[in-house]
């Protein structure tokens, strides 16, 4: 079976065939009609890649830097919910992945192992917490005090949820988290709302990021952004850097892309912070063409839940290991010695080919 695994997409082909029913629609499942699902993955064949020949890419130096942290290659994980469906170890496991590939793992608020348990784990690997803004104030600042207490980096707010998107598999079969599985960053009082829109606040501004930035001296990274105008507005508010994404097209469908928004956001942003980009990211080119367009980083999240459904923390690092290889691979074939040297003009829009006939 090891041998078969050479891309990712073996690991979701392993992950549909043996999760059980429940986990797999979650897993896998987008909003409404799935538009921006499968164009998360489709939009990156837009972009065409013009390499540049020879420039001795006999070394390649693959390391970079995420907001002043040092890591191996840039891709890193993407906070995503219940790792313990995809496997009984759950993001203890993929934590320790993170930490054999030094990159980065975002801890989901909705992970099924805690805050402290995850850096028990991992003590000396990089970690982020991914967390909202929810209702209640004092249990949403308990959160930023004990990823600050377990000497996580950074703070990933999503502010793509003020509300939960339609996600048909998920409502067609009536999702509930098995019994096996707790949601242990949440407190008694509240873990039976977890899954309902009762603990989210629809009448969220962009004051929030303030506030978080007032709560703490960790960087904080907005994540959600899709337009010029909302990442103009984030750097306004005080955001250290910016997450491209469409929740992994779970919230609004008919979104566009994230490869596609990226040099929107870019642009807009001016180099005032750092960007990111995860979704639909599957591919060691992938990952060239963000950097080209300006992402800092690359996220994974389902890929990485598959990986873990094949065969715990070795399933995760053999994703990471994949990614590694392609994006070394590109770069080598392309031009690019270190990552510094991929630049906006590595890649091209295939319109500028269409318009040209």
């Amino acid at each position: 079976m090891a041998d078969r695994m050479v891309c990712l997409d073996d690991f979701e082909e392993y992950a549909m065939q043996t999760l059980p029913r429940n986990a797999r629609d979650y897993y896998r499942s987008g909003a409404n009609d799935q538009q921006t699902l499968q164009d998360n993955r489709d939009a990156f064949k837009r972009y065409r890649l013009r390499p540049r020949m020879l420039r001795d890419v006999s070394r390649r130096d693959l390391h970079t830097t995420i907001q002043g942290q040092s890591i191996d290659f840039p891709v890193g994980i993407a906070p995503t919910a219940f790792h313990r469906m995809a496997h009984a170890e759950g993001e203890v496991a993929t934590a320790k992945a993170a930490s054999a590939m030094g990159t980065c793992l975002i801890l989901a608020t909705y992970a099924t192992t805690s805050i402290e348990d995850v850096v028990k784990a991992a003590p000396d690997s990089l970690k982020w917490f991914q967390l909202f803004i929810f209702k209640d104030r004092d249990f949403t600042r308990r959160l930023v005090q004990r990823a600050e207490n377990c000497n996580y980096k950074a703070l990933v707010l999503t502010v793509d949820t003020p509300v939960l998107g339609k996600r048909v598999a998920s409502v067609r079969e009536k999702f509930v988290l098995p019994p096996h599985v707790r949601t242990p960053n949440f407190e008694v009082s509240i873990e039976e709302d977890v899954l309902t829109e009762s603990v989210y606040d629809a009448s969220l501004t962009w004051d929030a990021v303030r506030l978080l930035k007032s709560w703490t001296t960790l960087p904080v990274i907005v994540k959600g952004v899709l337009t010029g105008a909302d990442a103009a507005l984030a750097v306004s508010s005080g955001a250290d850097g910016i997450m491209v994404s469409n929740h992994g097209a779970r919230q609004l469908d008919y979104v566009a892309a994230t490869i596609d928004a990226l040099s929107e956001v870019v642009k807009a942003v001016n180099g005032r912070c750092e960007v990111y980009l995860d979704g639909g990211v599957r591919t060691g080119t992938d990952v060239l063409k963000a950097l080209a367009l300006g992402a800092r980083a690359v996220f994974i999240g389902r890929p990485a839940i598959y990986g873990l459904a094949y065969k715990g923390q070795e399933g995760v690092q053999r994703v990471l290991e994949i990614l590694k290889d392609e994006l070394s691979l590109a770069m080598a074939l392309s031009g690019c010695r270190s990552i510094g040297e991929i630049q906006k003009s590595l890649v091209i829009h295939e319109s500028y080919y269409l318009s040209r006939l």
